[in-house]
């Protein structure tokens, strides 16, 4: 076990700006530690070893001349989702579509990582085109999750969390479409933030369902999330979803939020996130969280959001419409796969060839779903009521956040499920985000922090906190507050009971 591979990104910034260790020295045992394990956990599809190291020098560079570091986290190594375009580096999507793509520019995330200093060590895993709970849906086969190499690291970003959980990268980024971020947090023991719609923005991010994708930071701690968040977000005139308006001080609120005081603060509890589909230990561990707020001093409350129970019937609606027609601009025509041209075919055979070997079982599902739901005859009755009922749940959050400063659930219905447990059964998969698709519906920031381990099967699970937008700080402050305690309770952080991987031979 390496110190510098195992510790916080906070801490590995401080060493590295105090000229304690080099950003070089800090990359080399991440890179190290990749290679040592990542034939097994499987969550990097790209790693750009010598792009990796030249940031890195650079910014000793600056630490030796005594220049002022371009952020915070300058220095520090982070590993991204493979759906933000970057330049001169392969961004596949998961998709055999997009095999070998290279773009010619950069996404506005990478570009801000780039400028802040942050090392990038590569791209991770994915669901394709970020339709997934378990990444199993990549083209590149399956990521697994540290805690159990039989379980799914959860989806789509379950490379991005895979990382984290096996200390092959101290900071990552994901999207959380319907809950791509913070699901995958729950079931590896990580943080994940979805910012508020428009707080992060998605130029160059390939777009899955542009209403409601949306990039965020991933991290081991509450405090390292608020870090890399306050370096991704902020308005962006490239996209014309991107809110005018400064990043919330959610570094601030998460060193308040660690002195573990929640007085005069006022917690809701989702009275819609229970029933049949959630395990025994899931909710004890949501309990037991609760029960900890109420002993920082939060008010609890219960709260009702009743249209949160077709949540998951209206996302699945709107989301495959708006793919398939994000999708449509994959045609073979201009850049990624193409098939078929060799044998005089007309464009529009080529098209479908290609979309044929190009899209994977589930995006197809999704496309022709979508499809269906935009149709003449079937818009209204489709896509035109699932938007009126995103209009309902929108209403819900504005009534509790009308009592309660945070509203708190479960992340996740259930722990980490086996690898192939559910491929055959997509109504099963869905409910992976019962509890977080309604924060994406309304636009609103919600986050994951580790809750424990479950009773049933010693897995890891997740306490949702979600915020009014633009709130961002609220859920910081409280996530770091629990934080704080748990840590206490437990002995040390939950991420250290992860078992050690076995270091493939050199």
């Amino acid at each position: 076990m390496s110190d510098l591979t195992h510790s916080t990104a906070a801490e590995l910034a401080a060493k590295i700006h105090a000229g304690e260790v080099s950003s070089v020295e800090v990359t080399r045992a991440h890179l190290d530690r990749i290679g040592a394990i990542d034939e097994t956990v499987h969550a990097f599809l790209h790693v750009d070893t010598d792009g990796a190291l030249a940031a890195a020098q650079r910014v000793d560079d600056d630490v030796a001349a005594g220049r002022p570091v371009a952020s915070p986290l300058a220095g520090v190594p982070l590993a991204l989702k493979d759906v933000f375009a970057t330049e001169g580096i392969p961004t596949t999507c998961g998709s055999k579509i997009l095999e070998n793509w290279i773009p010619p520019y950069d996404s506005t995330v990478a570009r801000k990582l780039r400028d802040a200093g942050v090392v990038v060590l590569g791209k991770t895993n994915m669901d394709e085109f970020a339709m997934g709970s378990s990444t199993e849906n990549s083209a590149y086969g399956v990521t697994r999750n540290p805690w159990d190499l039989d379980r799914i690291p959860g989806g789509s970003g379950g490379g991005s969390s895979a990382s984290l959980a096996a200390f092959q990268a101290p900071l990552a980024i994901g999207t959380d479409t319907g809950g791509s971020i913070r699901q995958p947090a729950s079931v590896t023991g990580t943080v994940g933030v979805k910012p508020t719609y428009g707080g992060v923005s998605r130029y160059g991010l390939v777009a899955f369902s542009s209403s409601l994708d949306q990039g965020g930071p991933c991290a081991r701690t509450v405090l390292d999330a608020a870090l890399l968040h306050e370096v991704i977000g902020g308005h962006d005139p490239l996209d014309s979803t991107s809110i005018d308006a400064p990043v919330p001080p959610v570094v601030a609120a998460a060193r308040e939020g660690a002195a573990g005081d929640l007085r005069g603060l006022r917690v809701g509890v989702v009275r819609e996130f229970t029933g049949e589909w959630y395990q025994d230990g899931v909710i004890a561990a949501f309990d037991q969280a609760v029960e900890a707020l109420r002993g920082l001093g939060a008010e609890v409350v219960e709260v009702s959001c009743p249209h949160f129970d077709y949540a998951l019937p209206a996302y699945y609606l709107i989301a495959p419409s708006e793919c398939s027609s994000n999708l449509a601009r994959f045609d073979a025509m201009r850049y990624g796969l193409r098939v078929g041209d060799e044998n005089g075919n007309s464009a529009e055979q080529v098209m479908a060839l290609t979309r044929e070997a190009g899209f994977g079982a589930e995006v197809k599902r999704r496309v022709m779903v979508g499809t269906y739901a935009l149709s003449s005859g079937y818009y209204d009755a489709y896509y035109g009521q699932a938007q009126k009922v995103r209009t309902l749940i929108s209403r819900d959050f504005e009534r509790a956040f009308g009592d309660v400063d945070v509203l708190v659930s479960p992340t996740t219905p259930t722990t980490a499920f086996r690898i192939g447990e559910r491929v055959d059964d997509p109504v099963a998969m869905y409910r992976a985000d019962l509890c977080t698709i309604p924060a994406n519906l309304a636009g609103t920031p919600a986050m994951s922090v580790p809750a424990g381990l479950s009773d049933d099967d010693g897995l890891p699970v997740g306490l949702q906190v979600m915020a009014p937008a633009l709130q961002e700080q609220r859920m910081y402050k409280v996530a770091a507050a629990y934080e704080a305690a748990r840590d206490k309770a437990w002995g040390g952080p939950l991420i250290n009971r992860v078992p050690e991987l076995e270091v493939a031979a050199r």
